[in-house]
């Protein structure tokens, strides 16, 4: 089984639209930080951004991030990348028949279609953070002459699970 020893993920120069029917407070809320969250719990990607990778063999090697497009694949060999055309493997993925290092590059996310139940664990995500504030253990800071704020670190930090958005998600979730 070959290893991904590197990862370098683009960020994308937009995300998806927000999905229809949330409240205002949830609409009101960043759609890029509401699809980051998705994108870092999950193997989909939804937008288009390059991705390369850096692979030892030898073995099977399937692409981590899904759908990965435009794949160029290349060798290491007398200290520089040499373009390589790599074999198929039976399960969608290359089989890397030496050692390497192996350079993979793609596209991620091209034409990706976000699925009902990705717009759903939005949904989910959204209407959590816009109303995390006022979920129990929330505390309140007041600082004289400035005023009060109310937060609550550990709401936010598990949202992904406590708003159900992860259950949501698990077809897709990323395994590492």
């Amino acid at each position: 089984m070959a290893t991904t020893i590197q990862e370098d993920e683009e960020v994308p120069a937009s995300y998806p639209a927000a999905p229809s029917g949330l409240s205002a407070a949830a609409a009101a809320l960043s759609a890029a930080m509401i699809w980051a969250r998705i994108e870092a719990f999950t193997a989909w990607r939804y937008s288009a951004r390059g991705v390369t990778w850096i692979v030892e063999g030898p073995g099977e090697w399937i692409a981590p991030l899904k759908p990965a497009t435009s794949v160029s694949t290349y060798v290491w060999e007398n200290s520089a990348w040499s373009a390589y055309t790599l074999p198929a493997s039976p399960r969608g993925g290359y089989d890397l028949p030496g050692c390497g290092p192996y350079k993979i590059t793609a596209t991620l996310g091209a034409a990706a279609t976000v699925p009902e139940i990705v717009k759903e664990a939005y949904r989910r995500l959204a209407e959590f953070y816009a109303t995390a504030a006022t979920a129990p253990g929330v505390r309140q800071e007041n600082v004289d002459g400035i005023g009060s704020t109310e937060f609550d670190l550990n709401a936010i930090a598990s949202a992904m699970n406590r708003s159900g958005a992860g259950d949501l998600l698990r077809s897709f979730r990323r395994v590492l």
